[in-house]
């Protein structure tokens, strides 16, 4: 599994391809108040419950809100048998708010 920073992910994302997902690992209330755009909201207890639907996509980007919960549901959706994950483990929404960069709501 690959690990990154999430400014490594807002570098990737005007590249990313049909096939890559962001998968925002975050409850529910925080996806709602400010997300990234085009992320899918699945709370980082119940990623397993998805890990197949998530076999189509060329790259999963997981990620919350300072990476410990995107590390957890990282690392329970590798135990599925998922190869396809990279896990935004530093920084997070926390930052990505900080920078002032883009939120969908």
């Amino acid at each position: 599994m690959e690990y990154i920073f999430i400014d490594e992910l807002h570098n990737r994302i005007q590249n990313l391809r049909p096939n890559d997902l962001i998968l925002d690992v975050r409850t529910p209330e925080e996806f709602q108040a400010g997300h990234i755009h085009g992320a899918q909201n699945t709370p980082h207890g119940e990623v397993v419950d998805i890990a197949n639907n998530l076999k189509q996509y060329k790259t999963v980007y997981v990620h919350c809100k300072m990476g410990g919960r995107a590390q957890m549901a990282a690392e329970a959706l590798q135990g599925t048998g998922l190869d396809n994950l990279v896990c935004v483990r530093d920084g997070g929404m926390e930052r990505w708010t900080e920078m002032g960069w883009a939120l969908e709501k």
